[in-house]
């Protein structure tokens, strides 16, 4: 059996519809049993032997385009891989075009979704989606924005396959909803710090903030460190610039909040700016961030937390980016891989000037 291609499909007549779609899900049906393919499908159809070939109808000559000739009129190399390991692991799934079964005018037109995948024993016929697949190659920069209720499937250049699971509204502390937006305390929301301290004695020294008869600020809401040791019971409590100018900003370490601010600045740029606004927000949200420099994030964050003697496993590391942040997959890996290695949450918060976040969490998926 043979396929025509023209205006960027491949139609298909005699009984493909019964042959193609009604039992395997494959293409759009036509009118009188005829068939439309996508270029990923007719290409996984020829690999298998289902389709003879693919006539070029567009051609002078009218070729006859096998698998490989084929493959390379499309440049459909890196969906065919994706496709073929999904068609493998035993889903149907349509290509992201309009008017295709079970995808539809509004999900088509999404910028760079390039499948729909359905549930295991469901078919374009049905209304279930399980996955949105997004196709890219190793070496491509993936913006940030376009990333959330996607499955990032990526291609190495020994044509293997990694899948990221991507989420735009992922669940951080008591406030549930990460939707996005300025993240701002309210006067309705749960007030961790309410009882904490005014006035702490504190020193800007180089890199670092120290307050002194701070005890409940470490013991009870994990801010800082012992500077006399991990092993001390008592003591001065050091703080980083981030901590000491939220301390600052909110009147408990006795510190010039803008000197600790802007050795901030001198330290790290603009990005200190970003840095603290992602802080405040985490703190709001009613969680505990602290230095995720040993897993080489900017935050480890506790969810669960009720003193430093009960201290349980940190759940998420947040890495802190600008809104127009482009990831490279293999960065990207790097930064999940360690993540998951450490039973932890990678989440980005991409961190507007004005303060506005949005927040993206990403992790390793086996379909």
């Amino acid at each position: 059996m043979d396929g025509t291609l023209v205006d960027g499909a491949v139609r298909v007549g005699g009984d493909a519809r019964q042959r193609f779609y009604d039992s395997r899900g494959y293409g759009r049906p036509l009118d009188r049993n005829r068939l439309e393919l996508a270029p990923v499908e007719a290409a996984h159809l020829l690999s298998r032997g289902d389709l003879d070939a693919v006539v070029a109808g567009d051609a002078a000559d009218d070729d006859r385009l096998g698998f490989r000739e084929f493959l390379a009129r499309t440049g459909a190399a890196l969906r065919f891989i994706v496709y073929r390991d999904l068609r493998d692991r035993g889903f149907y799934l349509s290509p992201a075009r309009a008017e295709w079964p079970g995808v539809g005018g509004d999900a088509a037109a999404e910028d760079g979704l390039d499948f729909v995948v359905y549930p295991r024993g469901n078919g374009p016929w049905d209304d279930e989606v399980a996955y949105r697949i997004r196709v890219v190659g190793e070496r491509e920069s993936v913006p940030a924005a376009s990333l959330g209720d996607v499955v990032l499937a990526v291609v190495d250049e020994d044509g293997e396959l990694t899948y990221f699971e991507t989420d735009a509204a992922p669940t951080i502390g008591e406030s549930g909803d990460t939707a996005g937006g300025v993240d701002e305390p309210s006067d309705d929301a749960t007030d961790h710090d309410a009882a904490l301290p005014t006035g702490v004695a504190t020193d800007l020294l180089e890199d670092r903030v120290v307050c002194y008869d701070a005890d409940d600020l470490y013991e009870r809401r994990f801010y800082g460190q012992r500077l006399l040791g991990r092993n001390a019971d008592s003591g001065p409590i050091q703080l980083s610039l981030v901590e000491g100018a939220y301390l600052a900003q909110r009147g408990v370490a006795d510190v010039d909040a803008d000197a600790v601010v802007r050795r901030g600045r001198d330290v790290e740029g603009e990005r200190f700016d970003r840095r603290l606004r992602t802080y405040a927000a985490l703190r709001d949200r009613g969680v505990v961030p602290k230095s995720g420099f040993k897993f080489g994030a900017d935050f480890r964050v506790y969810e669960a937390f009720t003193g430093v003697d009960s201290l349980s496993h940190s759940a998420d590391l947040v890495r802190v980016l600008e809104p127009g942040h482009a990831f490279y997959p293999r960065d990207l890996s790097l930064d999940v891989r360690l993540a998951g290695g450490v039973r932890k949450r990678m989440v980005f918060a991409l961190t507007a000037a004005n303060g506005e976040i949005d927040w993206l969490s990403v992790a390793r998926l086996t379909p």
